[in-house]
């Protein structure tokens, strides 16, 4: 089986709710990183096999197969393939471990692998508000298991592994900290596609002008007393608040992914290796505990130690997700999100997959560092699962 190697990686800055990004259609989100992996790399787009995203709400301007449709409006060319796919909240993950893949399967020799979200514009459940033709979930669907909120799972998680609100407070202001050292210091600096953003005129039309967004714009400063004094967001009594959950967000990222033997012969140096993937099942009422089995299955798979990892991203959907997953693989703090996640800097559903994966690439080069894995909680009781080594 051929190597799998990433050769480049780009994001977004992830805008907050109704930010910077908000003005932005997907089609032009998704084809500027797109398009930006084919000006970092001189690689011929034709180069591609098939294109993978992912989307979590595909209507509206998301609809009809984002992914190709940006592909297209990026004048990227139309011989390309490309597919959108739904795994909820690891839909650009999963993306990336499709296009993995089917790069290792000897399919196709190259990929792209990407997601998108404005969920400023198209927000979380626009899927769902007509049910003129039915509802999602069915009787059938109840007579095996609970549906539950994302709100109510992640308080659970919190009751089952005793996680504290003031140690959901204590991550949340990590988090924060972190991204804005990140910035400080210039770590994200090279992985951000700045992007230059449509006005809006007083009727909220697109006007002729721009504004350009270089940064991720949900980092504030925060403090332990400013996040014990706000109210819990899932339960009256709850351990979340909106200081130490998953900020809506806007925001798109991109892999180039090929076989190594491709990379030697473009003479392009890799950023990482693929090592392994994975896409695993998990209770569907505690609906975010997917990381805790996933990251154990590419472990064992791989013979590797929680020790043995030198950098985890982990999707911050809410504070408990990453507790309770640090306490039961034991992973160590300093190695876990280590410029901050989503509670600091935006989830923009199905952007978040390809962007964490792009932080995790970023953070080997920076850190000389040797192996990184990555994971996500989704809606429904999934984990997504991507061990990379450097280089």
């Amino acid at each position: 089986m051929p190597e799998v190697v990433i050769v480049e990686a780009v994001r977004t800055p992830i805008g907050r709710r109704n930010g910077g990004l908000s003005t932005m259609h997907s089609l032009d989100l998704l084809g500027a990183v797109q398009r930006d992996l084919f000006l970092r790399t001189g690689v011929d787009p034709l180069e591609v096999g098939q294109v993978v995203g992912g989307c979590v709400q595909p209507v509206g301007m998301q609809a009809m197969n984002v992914t190709r449709n940006a592909w297209l409006a990026a004048g990227l060319p139309i011989e390309v393939a490309a597919t959108t796919v739904d795994s909820q909240c690891g839909s650009s993950q999963q993306a990336t471990n499709l296009a993995y893949a089917l790069i290792a399967s000897g399919v196709v020799n190259v990929a792209v692998a990407c997601g998108v979200e404005i969920m400023s514009r198209i927000p979380m459940g626009a899927t769902t508000k007509d049910q003129a033709n039915g509802r999602p979930i069915n009787k059938r669907y109840w007579q095996h298991h609970e549906f539950t909120t994302q709100f109510e799972g992640s308080e659970r998680i919190a009751e089952q592994w005793k996680v504290t609100r003031a140690d959901c407070d204590e991550f949340g202001k990590l988090s924060q900290d972190r991204a804005a050292r990140a910035w400080g210091e210039d770590r994200y600096g090279t992985q951000v596609l700045p992007i230059d953003a449509p006005d809006v005129d007083e009727d909220g039309k697109p006007a002729d002008t721009t504004h350009r967004v270089e940064r991720d714009e949900g980092i504030r400063e925060t403090t332990l007393e400013g996040l014990a004094a706000l109210k819990p967001t899932g339960r009256p009594d709850g351990v979340h608040t909106a200081g130490t959950s998953s900020q809506i967000a806007d925001g798109a990222g991109a892999l180039l992914m090929m076989t190594r033997e491709k990379a030697d012969a473009l003479g392009l140096t890799p950023k990482a290796t693929v090592v392994d993937v994975c896409l695993v099942g998990s209770d569907p009422a505690l609906m975010l505990t997917g990381p805790i089995p996933a990251t154990q299955k590419l472990l064992a798979d791989n013979k590797l130690t929680v020790d043995d990892i030198d950098v985890f991203e982990i999707n911050e959907a809410f504070a408990s997700v990453v507790l309770a997953w640090e306490r039961e693989v034991k992973a160590d703090r300093a190695r876990v999100n280590p410029n901050g996640g989503a509670i600091a800097i935006g989830h923009p559903l199905g952007a978040t997959g390809a962007i964490l994966v792009t932080k995790a690439v970023y953070e080997l080069e920076r850190s000389d560092a040797e192996h990184a894995l990555v994971t996500m909680c989704c809606g429904g009781g999934l984990g997504t699962g991507t061990l990379l080594r450097r280089g």
